[in-house]
């Protein structure tokens, strides 16, 4: 008896024989992201068509960071698949945490050079390739034309400037009628509040750390940013706006509850998307705010998938990334939940398909906006590493949290942005000196 393989076309056969003999499960650990949500959904069809299943740990971002993270660094093996990041894989692939997958290279079918090269270089140490991407994105500003039009605004077709932004948010503010002049994020971690507290940083001139890798937290710049920050977000942002990250707000947003949302471009695909948001067809955007300058004022990410060098299955764990993250799932997507959910920023072709184009019409902006984004170049000043919304060394999270959990306590009231900033300029000191970037 054979069973047709639903993924690599009508020709690929394989044998229910074969493959109960060695159908294994892999457990994959992922985010509650819509796209990782839309996977899980698919899947079955990969196990069905290999005979292998899935034991999916679904956690939200900040448990899942502290999660993959503790299991990785002490070689734990309870999974074979991570959902990691454009900051993860570089760092834990140096370390010899994950599997290589240039080996994917050789795969014509898979066609590894069809994905953005500044996204594979984002993935990659030292010339090997760690991990491959569901979607990448950039950041940029979600708003309402239809709030937009009702207040008399005329929606930005250049950059703003973040006070710019404020002066719409306060003018768009209505808590009255259930609509808030902006919904950004405010739950503290790394990955969620520093993710759009980071890029803002930047455009107000400041740096995490100076050339010597002295940090820098409580300058000027970072002290005027993280008083935007806190006047925004009372003034013209929605109540307990510490408790929402990325998916509380894409929620608000959807519902109609906020007129501007500056975040990834990869929500988009959501908001845009008739089946899954109330404002579908009221919704557009324009780039991310700058202030003292544009550069890092929006960040790069990819969400990616990685085979832990624990992992006792990697022939299956590879299987499975060819299949999701292939140029047949990404038509799969589009054939099932439509083409304007498609995850963006990851394929030359997705970008380049006239379906998509048509069910996207945002695509080309989100594409042009990712590859506009300079790593290597993200702050007014000079500093010594790379990244955006992050720092590309091992003590950053740490760092990131920290200062995640300060900002988010100057947000709710509990402290002033002095004392925040104080706060986090100790702590980073202390883990840099510790780990011996410099002597105080």
């Amino acid at each position: 008896m054979k069973l047709k393989n639903a993924f690599f076309g009508a020709t690929a056969l394989v044998s229910v024989a074969s493959t109960a003999a060695i159908a294994e499960e892999i457990t994959i650990v992922t985010v509650n992201n819509a796209d990782m949500i839309t996977m899980q959904e698919l899947a079955p069809q990969w196990e069905e068509a290999t005979g292998n299943t899935i034991n999916w740990v679904v956690l939200e971002e900040n448990v899942l960071r502290q999660r993959t993270t503790t299991d990785i660094a002490t070689n734990g093996g309870s999974f074979d698949i991570m959902f990691i990041g454009a900051y993860e894989a570089p760092i834990w692939g140096a370390n010899g945490w994950l599997t290589s997958l240039n080996d994917f290279a050789d795969d014509a079918a898979y066609d590894l050079e069809d994905i953005f090269g500044l996204v594979r270089d984002g993935l990659s140490a030292d010339g090997n390739l760690y991990a491959v991407p569901l979607y990448s994105e950039t950041s940029f500003t979600f708003y309402r034309t239809d709030v937009f039009e009702a207040a008399g605004i005329a929606a930005p077709t250049e950059q703003i400037t973040y006070t710019e932004f404020a002066d719409i948010a306060a003018k768009v503010h209505d808590p009255d009628n259930g609509i808030f002049g902006t919904c950004q994020r405010g739950k503290a971690g790394w990955g969620e509040n520093m993710a759009f507290v980071g890029p803002m940083a930047n455009a107000f001139g400041a740096r995490w750390f100076d050339e010597e890798w002295v940090p820098q937290l409580d300058s000027p710049e970072w002290n005027a940013a993280i008083t935007y920050y806190v006047d925004l977000m009372t003034n013209s942002g929605p109540p307990g706006a510490t408790a929402n990250g990325h998916n509380e707000n894409r929620a608000l947003f959807k519902d109609g509850k906020c007129a501007t949302w500056v975040d990834a471009t990869s929500a988009a695909n959501d908001v845009r998307n008739p089946a899954t948001s109330n404002v579908a067809d009221v919704t557009d955007f324009f780039q991310a705010p700058k202030q003292a300058t544009e550069k890092g004022t929006g960040w790069f990410w990819s969400w990616a998938l990685a085979i832990p060098a624990s992992s006792q299955k990697t022939d299956v764990a590879k299987d499975f990334l060819k299949w999701g993250t292939s140029k047949e799932y990404f038509e799969m997507v589009g054939e099932s939940k439509g083409w304007v959910a498609v995850p963006s920023g990851t394929r030359i072709s997705v970008h380049e398909d006239p379906r998509y184009l048509e069910g996207a019409p945002f695509a080309e902006s989100i594409k042009n906006a990712i590859l506009s984004v300079d790593p290597t170049d993200p702050s007014l000043l000079p500093v010594p590493y790379t990244g955006v919304q992050f720092v590309a060394i091992p003590e950053f999270q740490g760092i990131g949290n920290y200062v995640g959990q300060q900002v988010a306590a100057a947000l709710a009231g509990q402290s002033t942005v002095d004392e925040a900033l104080a706060n986090s300029q100790q702590f980073a000191v202390r883990e840099m000196t510790k780990a011996g970037y410099y002597n105080k």
